[in-house]
């Protein structure tokens, strides 16, 4: 079972951004960005507010995040299920993600920042698809860091349409049953080529995973936060690097090396 820590307090959160102590940084960090909307409730503004605040924080996570030498970022900004939401909640968001594509991406590409997309963008619009792929395109060369957002993702999804591709496979005849492994499902995955994360940080205080990259987070190491997405900061960020750094990371057998 992977281990976890609830952070008790905005106190604890509070660490100096350059911290010495942080010494053994996960390769990859993956981010369930969750709060939004109670943060909008609390602040008395709008539901659409409190996703550009978030959308703030996001941005202010990427850079410090290269900063402290993370490799992979995955945020989870849109779920499958997010598509059973009211209409106008689902389109107040896709239009927030047009502004993002459209104003957002040359300070990616400025930065070093790959940007990838994973998740089933048949349902997007044509012209979110299409910015995306601009998008990806414009950072593809980026190695500093690189973000992956999974939008229209879900775990269950993803895993089922893995298997479809190798049931084609094999019924195509390329492939053996019994040459599907671990590794060849993997490379099956929207995730592929991308090494699994090691550390998992929900925000908003919930405790749960979420239809988030199931397959992946076999032996991730969890971190749970009080703090809501659009008040997430760099130094919330720090103290999850910290908690991280403290574990003995096991994989099911002996305990991995710290380094």
């Amino acid at each position: 079972m992977p281990h976890k820590v609830v952070l008790m307090s905005d106190t604890l959160l509070s660490v100096p951004p350059t911290a010495p102590s942080l010494t053994r940084i996960p390769r990859h960090v993956a981010i369930i960005m969750d709060g939004n909307g109670r943060w909008a409730d609390q602040n008395k503004v709008s539901t659409i507010s409190g996703h550009r605040m978030g959308a703030e924080a996001t941005r202010k996570i990427v850079h410090h995040a290269a900063k402290r030498g993370i490799q992979y970022l995955t945020l989870y900004a849109f779920s499958a299920e997010n598509w059973l939401r009211p209409q106008g909640w689902v389109d107040e968001l896709m239009g927030l993600l047009r502004y993002n594509l459209k104003n957002q991406v040359q300070d990616l590409a400025d930065n070093g920042v790959c940007l990838k997309v994973i998740g089933d963008r048949s349902k997007l619009p044509s012209d979110i698809n299409s910015l995306i792929e601009k998008s990806e395109e414009k950072t593809a060369d980026n190695k500093r860091i690189t973000l992956l957002m999974a939008l229209s993702y879900g775990g269950r999804d993803e895993i089922l349409h893995a298997t479809k591709r190798l049931a084609e496979q094999v019924k195509a005849g390329d492939l053996d049953v019994d040459d599907i492994t671990p590794e060849t499902f993997s490379r099956s995955l929207y995730t592929a080529g991308i090494p699994d994360p090691d550390l998992l940080i929900r925000t908003s205080g919930e405790e749960r995973i979420s239809n988030f990259l199931l397959w992946q987070m076999a032996y991730t190491e969890f971190v749970f936060s009080p703090t809501l997405w659009p008040d997430f900061s760099p130094d919330n960020l720090d103290q999850a690097l910290e908690t991280y750094q403290q574990r003995e990371r096991r994989y099911g057998a002996v305990i991995a090396s710290k380094k």
